[in-house]
Order: structure tokens, then sequence, then C-alpha cells
């Protein structure tokens, strides 16, 4: 066969239905491979937001998402999403076309070392230069794309290489299993947490896997023990648990933080040095018990202590037979905490300011969708508000980026969430300057016929670093943008868009949207002039007061 039908093949037998992109003239060969086989091909307008897709799909699935792009531009344009998958963990294989390697025909037109590119981005990245070696590359992309910590992967097809004639047959993924912690750290483990007096748990990225969420969830509730997230761990235990202490969605000087200072031991189960520090460790202040598939990347931010290394779920599970619940053991300042950020939530969640106050823009949402329901953020001041405040009931029902923090993939990531799952209701939510950076696949999703709702949250600034820039002391410089008509663009792209003038009226706008179905776009102010009491400098007391 040809080596695009058994490129085609190879992404069948790793259970590829689906690739997100843009072709080019040079993926001509693999695009007639696709369509004869029946591949679905999601049509993108950037191949940005191809890769923001196929990244989300990874997320959310555990397979490796497919995005593809011809050379050049259209492969350069897949840098961001590279790292977007590579620093969130997200298993992702990109496919760029190329000019022949074998005989030249335009000279170094379009040319651009993409392999070299990829290399710092990806965890693996080649040129196939034989239809032989077909079989053999995409098995190999898929498995380091998914294996533990999974990340993104590159493929570049050169089409001379695409036409080639061969006998080669696809390769079966096979069956492999992770190796699990050995007996004496568990023992070391157990001992540690047993000997703590104010013990606390801390849930990352890398502990959202479907049989570890389920474990940590039994753990919780057999040894009693505190929990708390990062921002990329939310939702893999119920946050309307009460011994859940919230989500270190700031760096410093939280409710949650007054927990970690107070503990005097944490068990880490799941995070890496990649999504910024939810704290700082101290040596000699606490005890740090590092759980997760490898050893910890030691940093001045992070030296654990104790380190158990193997399948997540099963370390959890022998952890939990052999610590169970002590009596001396004393949570009270924990309690506390929590008690603080339950009051400040319940403030501003009744807040009727319009622009719309932050909490109550989280109020609103969390009120309107369903425990399973899908929350995609873009970047901006108000995913730390969603971090904080936004509870969680199931894994992967608040996406956000806590990792690379790019502008642009709250869009494409809702448009993602949405073909994986068809049946639940799923919302953006953008700034005005991150949604205008991918706004353009409001057309995809008009096309793909999705209910999707999309909130743009519009202070006609780049919010997120003027709040910085306030908190050093500078003027406001920079920060101001201005934008469409955001109801009149929607229906530009066959889209229904909607200006609700009361907080209220939003909550009612956005239950109607998620009934009616179809692609909607609710234009939103926001006031942040509270971010800097609220979030920002000043002393823990005045700062969460009221």
């Amino acid at each position: 066969m040809k080596a695009s039908d058994l490129f085609v093949k190879a992404l069948e037998a790793e259970g590829v239905r689906c690739v997100y992109g843009l072709p080019g003239e040079e993926n001509l060969d693999l695009l007639e491979s696709m369509r004869t086989a029946g591949m679905r091909l999601i049509v993108t307008r950037h191949e940005q937001a191809a890769g923001f897709m196929a990244a989300t799909q990874g997320r959310l699935t555990g397979r490796a998402g497919v995005c593809l792009a011809t050379l050049g531009p259209g492969a350069t344009n897949l840098v961001t999403a590279a790292a977007y998958a590579q620093l969130g963990a997200m298993p992702m294989v990109m496919l760029t076309g190329q000019k022949p390697i074998k005989v030249s025909k335009q000279g170094h037109f379009q040319i651009v070392d993409v392999v070299g590119m990829m290399r710092p981005l990806t965890k693996s990245t080649r040129t196939l230069v034989s239809a032989e070696h077909v079989p053999s590359a995409v098995r190999e992309a898929f498995r380091r794309a998914e294996e533990e910590r999974p990340g993104a992967t590159h493929l570049e097809l050169p089409e001379d290489v695409a036409r080639e004639s061969t006998e080669a047959q696809p390769l079966s993924p096979g069956v492999a299993r992770r190796p699990v912690a050995d007996e004496a750290s568990i023992a070391q483990a157990v001992e540690t947490l047993a000997s703590a007096r104010r013990p606390l748990l801390m849930i990352g990225a890398g502990a959202n896997r479907k049989l570890t969420s389920e474990m940590l969830r039994a753990f919780v509730d057999r040894v009693g023990l505190p929990f708390f997230s990062t921002q990329m761990g939310k939702g893999v235990v119920d946050e309307t648990h009460p011994l859940w202490m919230g989500t270190a969605a700031l760096s410093d000087g939280d409710f949650v933080h007054r927990a970690i200072e107070a503990s005097d031991c944490i068990l880490n189960v799941g995070h890496d040095v990649i999504e910024k520090p939810p704290f700082v460790m101290r040596d000699g202040r606490r005890t740090v018990i590092h759980l997760n598939f490898s050893s910890a990347e030691v940093d001045p931010v992070y030296f654990p202590q104790v380190q158990v290394t193997g399948d997540l779920a099963n370390a959890v599970w022998r952890i939990a037979e052999g610590v169970g619940p002590r009596s001396h053991w004393d949570f009270t300042p924990f309690e506390r905490s929590r008690a603080g950020l339950d009051a400040q939530f319940v403030s501003g969640a009744a807040d009727d300011r319009f622009p719309i106050y932050p909490a109550r823009l989280v109020a609103e949402v969390r009120r309107a969708m369903p425990d399973d329901g899908v929350v995609c953020l873009d970047n901006g001041m108000y995913k730390l508000w969603f971090a904080r405040y936004y509870r969680c009931r199931r894994p992967n029902t608040l996406l956000l980026d806590n990792a690379l923090a790019t502008m642009g993939a709250g869009l494409p990531s809702a448009i993602a969430a949405k073909l994986v799952h068809p049946r639940r209701k799923v919302v953006a939510v953008c700034g005005d300057g991150g949604f205008m950076m991918n706004s353009q696949e409001l057309e995809t999703a008009v096309r793909l016929k999705l209910d999707l709702t999309v909130i743009v949250v519009r202070d006609d600034g780049y919010g997120m670093i003027r709040w910085k820039q306030e908190e050093m002391g500078l003027p406001d410089f920079g920060m101001t943008l201005g934008n469409p008509d955001f109801v009149r663009y929607a229906e530009a792209y066959g889209a229904r868009g909607h200006r609700p003038t009361s907080a209220t009226e939003f909550g009612a706008t956005l239950t109607r949207c998620l009934e009616s179905g179809g692609v909607h776009v609710i234009d939103l102010p926001i006031d942040y002039t509270d971010t800097a009491r609220a979030l920002g400098a000043g002393p823990l007391e005045e700062r969460h007061a009221g």
C-alpha cells in the first residue's frame, strides 16, 4: 500500500478516529488516505487552535489527540500548542508535512528545521525517511505521548515518503503496566504521616487519572485527612467534601496557605514543579512526602524529604491501608481556614454590582452548570477567581492551564470538550484579550453544529498584567485595548449574541443559553477594582475582610 495509507492504518490501530488541523499541499496524500479510510478531519481556522483541541482531547481521554499542519508557517503555528501539551502533561501527537527530501523541487521555499524547532518542546520528534519506518514511528510517538508523564510528540511526513509503496503493516499498541512503589518507601510514608500532628493532603495534576481519583476519594474518607489541590488538580476529589480546604489559586497569603503554614507534614500526590508552586518549602518547617509516577525534580522551592515513586493509585491504596486515622491528629487550624474561605465566598456570591463582581460570576456559572458540566477557562484574572471559588464535583470539569498559562486556548479547548462529551453542557470562559486570539474558531463551532456557550469577560484591557502593574506601584500603561461589538461579532459567524445588563440577568441568560442549544456568546463586563484587596497585597486580615 501507499505509505500515507499505512500511516492512517497505524493511526487507526492507536484508536484515532478524528484529526484536528489545517492541511496544506504537502499533506494531500495523507488527506486522501484519511478520506478513503473514513477518518474524520475537523478543519480549524488556525493551527494553534487545532493543537489546543488535540491536547484537550488527550487531557480528557488519556489517549493522544492528533493535530495536522503543513510545513513552514503551518508547523510554526503549532509551537504554542506543543508547549501547552508538554508543560500541561496532555498527550498529543502532531503531524506535519514537508517538501520531498530525496529530490528538491523548490529550493528552500518555506523550509525551516521543524524537527529541530520541536525538539525542546516535545518528548520526541522525527522525520520519516522511509515508508518502512511508518509503523514503528507512529507506535513510538503514541507510546511516548501517553506514558507518564504525558506530553507532546511530533512526526514529519515528507510528501515523497508519503507516496512510497510498502508492504509493512501497522503495529498493535500492546499492553504495558506501570511499576509499583517498593515496600520500604510506602512504610516510610506511613510512618511519617502517622507521627505527624497536622498532616495535610495536596492533590496535583498528575493525580487526575481515573483510578487514582477513585483511590484518593476512598483515602480521604477512610483516613480522614484534610486536602487541598493545585489549580490543575481541581475536581480529582469532590470539592464539596467537608475535608476540602480549598485550592492554591494564589502564590501565597490565601486561606489555604494558612492551613499549609499550620501543617507539619504534606502528602503531595501528583504534583511537579512545572505547575506554579502552591507553596514554598522551607527547610525544617515541615516534611513533604512526594508521591508520583517519577521522582521529584529538585528545585529551590521544592525538595521533598520522602519520595514514593510508582503507580499512584496503588501507592495511595497501600498508604491508606497502613496509616488509618490517628487520634493525635489536630486539624483545628485547617477548619478555621476553611470557615474563612466559605464566609468570603458566600459574601461575594451575593454581590449585585454590575459590571459583575468576579465571585458572583463564578457563583452564577456554578449554579447553571450540572455536576458533569465542563467549564473551559482561557487565561486571565478571572482564572484565579474560578480556581479559588468554583467547586468541582467531578474530575476534568474545570479545565484550566496553570503550566504554560497561555491565552487563546479557552474556546478551542471548549470545542474539543464538547466533541469528547457531546451530551454534557460545556461553557468557555474567556477574557476579551484571550478570546480575540482565537475567536475565529466560532466558525468552527457553528460549522460543527455544537451546543456551546462562550462567556467573554470584558474589561477592555489585559487585566491580569494590569493587576501586576498596579501591585508594583507602576502607572497604568500599555494595557488598554479596543473590542468589537461582541453581539454582532457572534451573529456574523452564525452564533447568537447576548448582552446582559445585571448580575441576575446574566444568570438567567446563561441558563437559557445552556438549555436552547447552538453556539452562544455572552458579552459580560466585569469589575476587577476589588482585585487588589481580595487577591493582592496587604495584610491577610484586610485582604479577606468581607
